[in-house]
């Protein structure tokens, strides 16, 4: 694993936290942030999480095959 595919893998982990929150406040009937505001983190949040996993197995895949 190089030094970039563990930043990938950092921000990969604290997006899917983001998103775990989210959908705990948005459940919970009274979000602290205003139900627009976690959901425009939430929608954010899930897709870069994917994004940011899938970044860092490629960057992976390719430093052990150099």
């Amino acid at each position: 694993m190089t030094p970039k595919s563990g930043i990938f893998l950092f921000g990969s982990c604290i997006s899917a936290i983001a998103s775990v929150v989210s959908v705990f406040e948005l459940t919970s009937g009274v979000p602290e942030l205003g139900v627009l505001a976690t959901s425009v983190i939430l929608a954010a949040a899930v897709p870069l999480t994917v994004i940011l996993f899938i970044a860092a197995v490629k960057d992976t895949k390719n430093s052990m095959n150099s």
